[in-house]
């Protein structure tokens, strides 16, 4: 069984959020061990400068790299590589052939992701064109990730 750790930056501040992330983390625990770790977004002022930004961004890479060791990273940002459900499922069974036994998800802060992290990933996953909120991003790379592990099983959740 594949462990999962979805690592975000930031919480989740909306109720509705959370529901909808609890109810699919739940589901995916037939498929795969999954861990949520939430770490701090740097605090900054309402109006930051780039070099503020950045610092905050490097702060945050590190942690997130601290907490991806010895996985496969992917890390989810606009400019990355789009893939449709099927794909991911693929990929997904193929790192599980491979040996791989870690996989984990970046979600980065309001702010993106460090370039750092964009460099040391294993994979820069994209979603979608559009620019969503982090914290929805959550519920959505889980839906995704139940979605690619029932097209696995051969459940009938994808249509």
């Amino acid at each position: 069984m594949l462990n999962v750790r979805l690592i975000a930056v930031g919480k989740l501040r909306e109720r509705y959020l959370a529901e909808g992330c609890a109810e699919y983390q739940k589901r995916l625990g037939a498929f795969c061990r999954l861990e949520l770790v939430e770490l701090p977004e740097a605090r900054l002022a309402e109006k930051p400068s780039e070099a503020q930004i950045e610092a905050a961004l490097s702060k945050e890479a590190e942690q997130v790299l601290e907490r991806a060791k010895g996985s496969y990273l992917i890390a989810l940002c606009v400019e990355g590589r789009a893939m449709p459900s099927k794909a991911l499922s693929e990929r997904l069974s193929k790192l599980a052939v491979d040996g791989i036994s870690a996989v984990s998800f970046v979600i980065g802060s309001s702010f993106g992701l460090s370039p750092r992290v964009k460099a040391a990933a294993d994979l820069c996953l994209s979603m979608s064109e559009m620019t969503f909120p982090h914290q929805l991003m959550r519920l959505m790379l889980l839906e995704q990730l139940y979605r690619a592990f029932s097209i696995t099983a051969g459940g009938k959740y994808h249509k």
